[in-house]
C-alpha cells in the first residue's frame, strides 16, 4: 500500500509539472515527464478502480448490519457485496501485474535476424516465409519495417536476413519469438511427396542505440566489396557491400541491399550494435542468475519453441502446450492469441516468483 501511495504521489507530481511554464518549454523534460506520466496512468487508474469498488463494498456491508433495512434493498445491497468484491479481487491481481518490473527494454524498436538451420533449400524458403508473416504481423498493429539485410538463394529462399521493427511495444510483443521454429511440410523440390523437417532460428534483438552502446572505431575493421544477388542477379560494379568486423568479439555483419555505401555501412552498424548489446546483457543475465531459466521468453536460440506442421494445418508452441489449427492465418501475420498466451504465461511465472 505504501507504493501504491508513492505511485499516486509521484503521479500528481508529474501531473502539476506538466502544467507549469518551464516544463513546456523544455522539450527534453516535457517529453520525459508525459513518458512517465503515460507509463503510470493504467496503475493510477486501477488504484481508483480498486478504492471505488471497495467503498462500495463497505456500504453494502453496512446497509446489511442495520437492522431496519427492507427485503429489497437488502437484497440490492446482497448483490452489491458479491460484485464489488469480485471488483476488488479482479483489481487487486491487475494492479499485480503492473506492479511487475518492466522490461527497460519493451518500448525499443527490434532488429529480428532469421537464418536457415537444418534442412538446406526447404530451410532458406520457410526462412523467407517467416520472414514474410513477420512483416505482415507489424504492418497489421501500424509498425514499420525495414530490411536491413538479407543473403537470397537461387529459389528464393533466405539464407539469413536482418529486419528492422519500429513501433510502440514492438520489443514487447516480439522478444518471445527468439529461437528455433520447426517446420513440417511437402518441399517444393520433393518429387515424391515426403514431408520434410526443417528449422530456421529466429533471433529477437532490442535496437540499440548509440547512447546504450558506442563503438570503438579503433575496435572495427570495416571491408569493401562488390554486391551480388543469388544467381548473378543485381550486380554492382562499384564495391557498395560493406563487411564490418568487431576485434574484439570477432563478430562479422555484412550489408549490400543498398547501392550506397554509407547506407550500407550506417545498417551493419545499426545491426552490430544491437547484436554486442544483446550479447552484454545476455551475459549480465546469466552472471545474475545461472540456473534460473524461465518458463517462456528464455531467448535461447537453441531452444525449439515452436512446430508449424502444414498436413495438417497446426501450429503448436512447445513453451505453452497451445495448439491452434489455423496455420494459413499464422502464417499470414495473425499472432496475437500466440503472443498473448505468452505474455500471460511469463506474467504468471513473474508473479509466482514475486509472491514466493
Amino acid at each position: 500500500m505504501e507504493k501504491l501511495r508513492q505511485v499516486r504521489r509521484r503521479f500528481e507530481e508529474i501531473n502539476h509539472a506538466l502544467q507549469d511554464a518551464a516544463s513546456l518549454q523544455d522539450s527534453t523534460r516535457y517529453r520525459d515527464l508525459m513518458k512517465e506520466y503515460h507509463s503510470l496512468e493504467p496503475l493510477v487508474q486501477a488504484i481508483q478502480d480498486y478504492e471505488n469498488a471497495e467503498a462500495e463494498y463497505q456500504e453494502a456491508t453496512q446497509l446489511l448490519e442495520e437492522g431496519d433495512t427492507d427485503a429489497d434493498l437488502r437484497q440490492m445491497a446482497r448483490q452489491q457485496l458479491t460484485d464489488s468484491r469480485r471488483q476488488m479481487d479482479q483489481t487487486r491481481q491487475q494492479i499485480k501485474l503492473l506492479l511487475l518490473p518492466k522490461d527497460p527494454r519493451d518500448d525499443k524498436n527490434v532488429i529480428l535476424e532469421l537464418r536457415g538451420g537444418a534442412g538446406g533449400e526447404e530451410a532458406a524458403l520457410f526462412a523467407h516465409s517467416l520472414l514474410r508473416m513477420y512483416t505482415m504481423y507489424a504492418a497489421a498493429r501500424g509498425w514499420r519495417t525495414e530490411l536491413l539485410a538479407s543473403s537470397e538463394t537461387g529459389l528464393g529462399g533466405i539464407k539469413e536476413a536482418s529486419l528492422l521493427v519500429e513501433g510502440a511495444g514492438a520489443y514487447s510483443r516480439l522478444k518471445f519469438e527468439s529461437g528455433v521454429h520447426r517446420v513440417q511440410r511437402v518441399p517444393e523440390t520433393e518429387t515424391q511427396g515426403r514431408v520434410h523437417t526443417s528449422t530456421v532460428t529466429v533471433a529477437v534483438m532490442a535496437e540499440a542505440e548509440e547512447v546504450d552502446l558506442e563503438l570503438d572505431p579503433a575496435d572495427l575493421r570495416i571491408d569493401t566489396f562488390r554486391s551480388s544477388g543469388a544467381g548473378g542477379q543485381h550486380i554492382n560494379k562499384t564495391s557498395s557491400a560493406i563487411r564490418v568486423t568487431h576485434l574484439p568479439t570477432g563478430m562479422v555483419v555484412e550489408c549490400q541491399d543498398e547501392r550506397s555505401q554509407y547506407k550500407n555501412k550506417d545498417k551493419a552498424l545499426k545491426v552490430l550494435r544491437s547484436r554486442l548489446l544483446a550479447q552484454k546483457q545476455a551475459e549480465q543475465k546469466d552472471a545474475i542468475d545461472a540456473a534460473r531459466r524461465s518458463q517462456v521468453g528464455t531467448g535461447d536460440r537453441s531452444e525449439r519453441i515452436r512446430t508449424y506442421n502444414f498436413p495438417q494445418g497446426r501450429l503448436t508452441d512447445h513453451r505453452v502446450g497451445l495448439t491452434l489449427y489455423r496455420l494459413d492465418s499464422v502464417m499470414d501475420g495473425d499472432l496475437d492469441e500466440i503472443i498473448d498466451a505468452l505474455i500471460t504465461a511469463d506474467q504468471a511465472e513473474k508473479l509466482q516468483t514475486t509472491e514466493e
